[in-house]
């Protein structure tokens, strides 16, 4: 009888701790690693199954922090463009999750951050009242990669609030910290702001610190989108500072980014700011993308208090209102993100889905503008109101030399701040950012091995065990005995993104074998069908008699 499921040989082992490579040869059993050793030190005939893994790399498989994936895995669980990428795990919640629904949050896709138009998935979302539904539901349907989730910060204000401007109420605020603390016992490991979308925007710095008190007792984690990413940037990211001191929370930066070529010297202060926070005391880290380009809605042009109470599109068609709008567009009031006003050549629309707008896709907003023989503001209106939807929109805001400087940085991850997606059905919607299909690929392939801005150890330390232990997962992250076998094979000579702005919707290469809580996912690059994803627990999730800790 075999003493092993599989045994791999032959490959140069990173374990993702950040210590040297080393060679060796790993065995599973059931879904655990249930040796390490070195190579030849276990027999081959004590294994059901041997991988020789000459050539190949053997790490932990990647935690994406900022996954999208909530739709896409309702309607294809297997996650393509991210298995074929090497994640195991992806970590939803940006802003905005399904569940709870209950107060005023009625509809479980408001709000929802998402590139698609949002009528296509209605019918895989259901109602779910709390939290841990949402997650049963996915895990119970099938799905490839682990999951697990933020609550979104978005969602929760919008229970207590609806989509209302303004300072919540003593009876808001203690609706939100209730709802904030059911969902950390039902498994999230924290709330995620994204604090430029409306309703997220409407929460103020008091506000965020009360939630994030409660997110503290269970030890969560404070994660956000910050208030600017542009001129304000530096002040943003202090507020985030200030969220965490004063809440006692850990903090984590979605996507670390200086936005406008105007902006691009200050993420050397922005840096400063974590660096400083960090010297004094206070636990604040961030994650990126390995892109120069963002993507979000062509409403993120848009000022915040223009989306209040979801009259957007109202608004747009009111002559008084569209004028007022487009003068805060031209002169920002300085207390909003005016994505793309100083510089609308940069804004490239590609979610069009109307067949009269179609031609757009892929031009920028001057040049479609100018077809339309409008101004890019007016343009910007009557795109929206045509297509009654945010349309997904790159915005060509970074620097390069930025990019790289951040990736070296010893408290940065690897995210995608992007969903899982198939070419054979995400194509029918038009392009997506490429992060959706390159981003550990383009890291491991471009920055490791081609310019050698950081080193392979240290890249895939930021894309496994840095995460994990950001997250208080105990046991994901590493290749190490006892922990959970997730486990990605890739060739460090081939690996590369394929994906473009132009091309996006192409597989990456290089990763040859993915196994998931011990079951083979991917085989010589090829998604085998398989669907063992699990519930990812943060660390409110209390087991059976354990007392409810101390709100303060």
């Amino acid at each position: 009888m075999s003493h092993y499921d599989t045994l791999i040989i032959n490959g140069r082992i990173v374990d993702g701790s950040g210590n040297p490579w080393f060679y060796g040869d790993l065995a599973i059993r059931g879904d655990r690693i249930a040796a390490l050793v070195g190579p030849g030190a276990i027999d081959r005939s004590d294994a059901r199954q041997v991988i020789d893994a000459a050539g190949m790399v053997v790490c932990p498989g990647f935690i994406d922090i900022q996954s999208h994936s909530i739709l896409p895995l309702m309607v294809d669980g297997r996650s393509l463009s991210k298995i074929t990428q090497g994640v195991t795990t992806e970590i939803m919640g940006e802003g905005w999750t399904p569940a709870p629904v209950r107060g005023r949050n009625t509809d479980p896709l408001a709000h929802a951050i998402f590139p698609y138009p949002l009528d296509a998935w209605k019918e895989n979302v259901r109602t779910w009242t709390r939290f841990r539904h949402w997650l049963e539901a996915m895990v119970e349907a099938g799905v490839s990669p682990n999951v697990g989730s933020f609550l979104g910060g978005g969602t929760l204000r919008t229970i207590a609030k609806g989509m209302e401007m303004g300072k919540a109420s003593a009876d808001e605020l203690a609706l939100m910290r209730a709802v904030m603390a059911e969902a950390m016992e039902d498994g999230a490991f924290g709330v995620a702001y994204a604090l430029i979308y409306p309703p997220d925007a409407y929460a103020d710095t008091d506000e965020i610190v009360e939630i994030c008190k409660v997110v503290a007792a269970y030890q969560g984690v404070y994660i956000t989108h910050i208030r600017s990413e542009a001129e304000q940037l530096v002040e943003a990211m202090q507020e985030a500072v200030e969220i965490g001191r004063r809440a006692n929370v850990a903090v984590e930066v979605y996507h670390l980014k200086a936005a406008g070529k105007a902006n691009w010297p200050l993420i050397e202060p922005a840096i400063a700011v974590i660096e400083r926070a960090r010297a004094e005391g206070v636990d604040v880290t961030a994650d990126m993308y390995p892109y120069a380009a963002a993507g979000t809605g062509l409403t993120a042009v848009i000022p915040p208090w223009a989306q209040a109470e979801d009259k957007l599109f109202d608004n747009l068609r009111d002559p008084t209102m569209r004028a007022r709008i487009k003068h805060e567009m031209l002169h920002p009031s300085g207390d909003w993100e005016a994505m793309g006003s100083r510089d609308p050549e940069s804004v490239m629309p590609i979610g069009f889905q109307k067949p009269e707008n179609k031609q757009y896709i892929g031009k920028r907003l001057t040049e479609i503008a100018a077809m339309r023989g409008q101004d890019w503001i007016d343009a910007t209106f009557d795109l929206l109101l045509s297509e009654q939807d945010r349309i997904g929109t790159i915005y060509f805001s970074m620097s390069e030399e930025n990019v790289r400087r951040q990736l070296t940085l010893p408290w940065i991850k690897i995210s995608t701040d992007a969903g899982g997606h198939d070419p054979a059905w995400s194509e029918q919607y038009g392009p997506v950012h490429p992060r959706s299909y390159g981003t550990y690929p383009r890291v491991l392939g471009k920055y490791v091995r081609e310019e050698k801005v950081l080193t392979l150890e240290d890249a895939i330390r930021k894309m496994t065990w840095s995460v994990a232990s950001r997250l208080r997962i105990p046991d994901r992250g590493l290749l190490a005995p006892g922990f959970f076998a997730d486990v990605v094979l890739f060739d460090p000579e081939t690996i590369a993104d394929r994906a473009t702005f132009e091309d996006s919707h192409q597989l990456s290469v290089g990763v040859r074998d993915v196994w998931i809580n011990g079951v083979r996912v991917l085989a010589d690059g090829v998604h085998t069908g398989a669907r063992p994803g699990r519930i990812v627990d943060g660390p409110g999730r209390r087991r059976s008699g354990s007392p409810a800790p101390t709100i303060g």
